[in-house]
């Protein structure tokens, strides 16, 4: 397993050669510089929408009150931040205005509003009037006691209702500021520093046709046990005539072979495979123009400060992959470290031989790729023939025969460009991707 891992996803670009990416692809609109988001026409409503939400609305559901309030923990955790100031005032207000209620009721049951009354004799002392009662009520709750209003052995009534009020004030306490906390530390917006690349691209990668789309993390806080998985949505009828709206299926990113758990430090583009067992293996570049689906897209993890789970969506119609394209590559070997360049993070360029068939087309037909690795290659040509330039040019200063060498080299370099295979192997340095 590890060796597939390394031998898929363990590829580094220099700088220089990333630069050269960008510059050689062909002019199309995707590979200008511009970050936007390639799509064209669909008649399919997303279900996920690229925020990662849910595009679904319940009607019709029966208690739904009640359900909700079975688990009113969950509900306060789940409403918005405005909604929730409200429960957090409404719920402090309502008790002590409760409880005030029931001293002023004390207080008039036992006489403590007539004038002759006795202080000492009161239930409550120097509580007179209701908003005397609701000062008392916060004073009990809150614990504030400025000692002018206090409870006298007088009235059992009243000791007893000071005591149910600090009983039930620290149960308001406990879920209050426990709802706040559990509001306030969900890692759903953990999810605002994980992207998903604009659109997904289809090309060949170790001469097999693969979809593709790309994954980063913004935070330099790690994501523990990451890992991916993707689904498509599409409608389809089955074998008896029932229409199944949205039938889902899953897309194999590597579940079996554990590649589907990632080390997302740098972006790392996700591959999908279009082999015998894909739901994309009858689709040729014509079909997937006219065709309407959707894939779900999904990164899960623990947060690494909290430990809690989340979970990121995002998703891709049909419209949104791009046919014969790539990534660009986003991480660089620097002298000491590695640098991503986030900039780069959405553009792709296009890559002219890649099969316009099916995969399965590609197979049985016995397609010869013969093209299948030449943007690379040209691009290491190039790369050859400058360093050969510039040791050409340092070592010929003063020299004598350095005109007679440069003219030798110009006239041999066309037959090295037309060559297929370079004379000696040289490694490939391309982007760091999954």
């Amino acid at each position: 397993m590890g060796s597939v891992r390394a031998n898929r996803y363990s590829i580094v670009s220099s700088e220089e050669d990333g630069m050269k990416l960008a510059t050689a692809s062909v002019p199309n609109g995707y590979g200008n510089g511009k970050s936007k988001v390639h799509t064209r026409h669909q008649a399919h409503s997303r279900f996920v929408k690229k925020d990662g939400h849910c595009n679904v609305q319940f009607v019709n559901v029966s208690e739904k009150g009640q359900r909700y309030l079975a688990d009113i923990f969950t509900t306060c955790v789940d409403i918005r931040w405005r909604w929730m100031f409200v429960i957090f005032c409404m719920a402090f207000l309502l008790s002590w205005l409760f409880f005030g209620c029931i001293f002023w009721l004390v207080a008039i049951l036992h006489g403590d509003l007539e004038n002759n009354a006795p202080s000492t004799q009161r239930c409550v002392s120097n509580v007179t009037t209701f908003t005397a009662a609701f000062l008392f009520s916060i004073e009990t709750q809150t614990t504030i006691g400025y000692g002018s209003r206090y409870v006298t052995d007088e009235c059992p009534v009243a000791v007893f209702m000071v005591v149910f009020q600090s009983i039930v004030g620290c149960i308001i306490d406990a879920f209050i500021i426990g709802a706040v906390m559990a509001k306030m530390a969900k890692p759903k917006k953990r999810n605002e520093t994980l992207v998903f690349s604009h659109n997904a691209t289809v090309a060949m990668r170790d001469n097999k046709l693969c979809l593709m789309w790309r994954v980063g993390n913004l935070r330099k806080s790690h994501l523990v046990e990451a890992h991916v998985r993707a689904q498509l949505l599409r409608s389809r009828t089955t074998a008896e005539g029932e229409f199944i709206p949205l039938d889902q299926m899953d897309i194999d990113v590597g579940f079996d072979s554990g590649v589907d758990r990632i080390f997302l430090v740098s972006p790392i583009t996700i591959v999908h495979e279009i082999d015998e067992d894909s739901p994309f293996y009858d689709m040729s570049k014509q079909d997937l123009e006219t065709s309407d689906f959707e894939i779900v897209v999904i990164l899960e993890g623990m947060v690494e400060a909290t430990a809690m789970t989340t979970q990121c969506r995002s998703s891709y119609l049909a419209g949104e992959i791009l046919w014969g394209h790539r990534f660009e590559p986003v991480l660089f070997e620097e002298k000491n470290y590695y640098k991503v360049d986030y900039s780069r993070f959405h553009k792709t360029y296009e890559v002219p031989s890649t099969p316009l068939c099916s995969a399965r087309d590609l197979a049985e037909k016995k397609y010869i790729l013969s093209n299948s690795n030449s943007f690379c290659y040209e691009n290491e040509v190039a790369l050859l023939n400058k360093e050969e330039k510039e040791e050409v040019n340092m070592g010929g200063v003063g020299l004598e025969g350095t005109h007679m060498d440069t003219v030798s080299l110009n006239i041999t370099e066309p037959e090295h460009n037309q060559a297929t295979v370079p004379l000696e192997p040289r490694p490939l340095r391309r982007e760091s991707e999954i």
